[in-house]
């Protein structure tokens, strides 16, 4: 019997070598051949010639993807494949400051006639940041040039922006959306309860809605009464800038996006032909009578198409700012915090408290900086990591030079834990700001490995020995310990801010407890002092630092080895992504799924605890 049990095993166990074999080579040979392509790819690769961009045309201000205020490196393996694939992919990043550079150029180049907003494949961008390249196309307009707007349809954060041209046309099969700004959020209670996972949740404030998914199935009524405010706060920002440059009523935008139904019945069911008769676009073209009439305005190319120049090859042509080093007679400098504050060192689209604590640290030791402006646009994170930055800030103050902090599209939670002690807070008038309150969430699955009859057991020297083993239940003296830990760190959240903006401590709980408000409140309410955007906090740095002649830098970090491998595989995918046919409905809801679980799975802080506003879902 031993030897037939001893064959049987024998005879698995070569079944396994020979299976073993066959996925090692497999996988070597697949390795292999994706090797020999990228070496092939490499030596037959001839860049394409660079263009001319001196004669005559017009800036096609392309916006592709996420517009950013710090942009990843390009990824040149990435997109070698994808030209030799044939893959079309366009950028998933449009750095903010070019194309507000490439704006600003263009109104003095006498080769640029006039520019035509291409905003087909715009992704995520702040509506301050649109807001500011508005306000730059305007100063374009008063060259005398025109700006055109042409969509096959518009999105609605894509017509805010194109509601600046001076003329807006839209394909007869087109519409536009408008459809007002919300934020909505999955919440996932009765989930988690029948998956039996035990959320333990400490949180500080009653307005602090960051965990309301996993312990909710719908948004409370204080969140939904505090979202309200600025929500309406930013629509009526919109609406109003948009009927200023199209000459439209209020009234009509109203009626537009609350009567839709009604008045797409009275036009037929025509939307190209609604949003003409409601005077949101200037004609309809197709796309033969779009390149007719461009071709009337800047002349025709060798290939019949209009005269033109793409954004990115423009850019390599012109001036970029801030882009040199800090000069001796006198230099601000800029560093850029986005993304989620967590601990330790973390990439560009994040902000890692030693990362980020490195840079302040080189613009307190070079001698060139005369001041600081640190960008943020962040709804926080790890307090501990948030913490880390403060006291480099607090180290860089010191100095004696002066720091500035600029907003962009949000500055919450930990993102105003290290805002707080600088000199001058700029913000622009729809950034989100203020959430200050602090919270920590810890899953166990004890029930849920008890449902498939899985059980933790064992002994330990003290009643915490088993500490966070999710596998077991979090014991009362752990529990209390991380509450009172909680409240400590909000007391704590309470007094930076206090002390850093002269704030009475009794007034200050008025306005915490992870309330949310947009630039123009948080002004009124002490939490920023000037509403302006990133130039501005520039020269107001400068005027502390008593500069009348001066230059600006950026700060940045050098990338390591790391990085570059990182980069290339993420861009890759990235790329992949982005050329593959899924709607971007489809590709919303996968956001939607994802983002909380991604967000959590980030979450590195030490202690557990949290200061942070999740407001990106946030629809314009």
């Amino acid at each position: 019997m031993k030897d037939l049990i001893r064959s049987i095993f024998n005879i698995f166990r070569w079944i396994g070598k020979i299976i073993s074999g066959v996925r090692v080579f497999t996988l070597n040979a697949a390795f292999l051949a994706l090797l020999v392509f990228i070496i092939f790819s490499i030596t037959s690769y001839s860049p394409k010639k660079k263009i001319n961009v001196s004669r005559t045309g017009a800036l096609v201000l392309s916006l592709s993807g996420n517009i950013v205020e710090e942009k990843q490196p390009s990824d040149p393996l990435s997109s070698l494949i994808n030209d030799k694939l044939g893959f079309d992919t366009l950028p998933t990043e449009t750095l903010f400051q070019d194309i507000l550079d490439a704006i600003e150029e263009a109104a003095v180049d006498d080769n640029i006639t006039c520019i035509l907003l291409d905003l087909n494949s715009l992704d995520s961008a702040g509506l301050n940041q649109l807001q500011t390249i508005g306000k730059a196309l305007t100063n374009f307009k008063a060259s005398g040039k025109k700006i055109i707007a042409a969509e096959d349809f518009y999105r609605q954060k894509a017509y805010y922006l194109a509601s600046f041209a001076d003329e807006i046309y839209l394909n007869p099969m087109g519409g536009v959306d408008l459809h007002g700004i919300g934020t909505y959020r999955l919440y996932f209670k009765d989930a988690i309860d029948k998956l039996k996972i035990n959320y333990n949740i400490f949180r500080v404030g009653t307005f602090k809605s960051a965990l309301e998914p996993v312990i909710r199935n719908s948004m409370s009524a204080e969140a939904k009464s505090q979202n309200m405010v600025w929500l309406t706060s930013l629509w009526d920002t919109m609406t109003t800038d948009i009927t200023r440059e199209r000459k439209l009523s209020l009234e009509s935008i109203k009626v537009y996006t609350e009567n839709i139904a009604s008045e797409l019945a009275t036009a037929g069911g025509d939307t190209a032909r609604l949003a003409l008769e409601t005077g949101l676009v200037d004609g309809l073209k197709t796309r033969e009578e779009l390149r007719v009439f461009l071709v009337e305005l800047t002349g025709e190319d060798h290939k019949g198409n209009f005269k033109q120049v793409e954004l990115n090859d423009y850019l390599s042509t012109i001036p970029r700012s801030f882009v040199d080093p800090p000069a001796s007679g006198g230099s601000i400098g800029i560093i850029v915090a986005e993304g989620t504050i967590l601990n330790g060192k973390q990439p560009i689209g994040m902000i890692g408290g030693d990362s980020m604590g490195d840079l302040i640290r080189k613009a307190r030791t070079d001698s060139n900086i005369n001041g600081l402006v640190l960008r943020i646009v962040s709804g926080g994170g790890s307090v501990f990591a948030s913490e880390v930055i403060r006291q480099e800030i607090l180290e860089y103050k010191k100095t004696g030079k002066p720091l500035v902090i600029s907003m962009g599209a949000m500055a919450a939670s930990g993102g105003y834990w290290i805002a707080a002690d600088a000199d001058k807070i700029w913000a622009s008038p729809v950034t989100l700001t203020g959430s200050i309150g602090i919270f920590a969430a810890i899953p166990t699955f004890e029930n849920t490995l008890t449902d498939l009859g899985i059980y933790s057991d064992g002994v330990g020297t003290t009643s915490l020995a088993a500490a966070l083993d999710l596998s077991r239940p979090i014991s009362p003296l752990l529990k209390e310990s991380i509450n009172i830990s909680l409240h400590r760190g909000y007391d704590q959240f309470l007094k930076i801010v206090s002390k850093g903006r002269s704030i009475n401590h009794n007034e200050l709980s008025k306005i915490a407890e992870g309330r949310v408000f947009d630039g123009r409140n948080a002004m009124q309410l002490g939490l920023v002092d000037n509403l302006g955007t990133l130039e501005d906090a520039i020269g107001s740095a400068a005027g502390l630092a008593g500069l009348d002649d001066y230059t600006a830098s950026y700060i940045r970090r050098p990338r390591t080895v790391k990085d570059e491998i990182l980069q290339i595989f993420s861009g890759t995918v990235s790329n992949w992504l982005a050329s593959t046919t899924l709607s971007p409905a489809l590709l919303t809801v996968i956001s939607r799924l994802t983002a909380p679980i991604r967000d959590i799975l980030l979450f590195n802080d030490p202690k557990g605890l949290y200061a942070q506003c999740l407001i990106h879902d946030l629809s314009l």
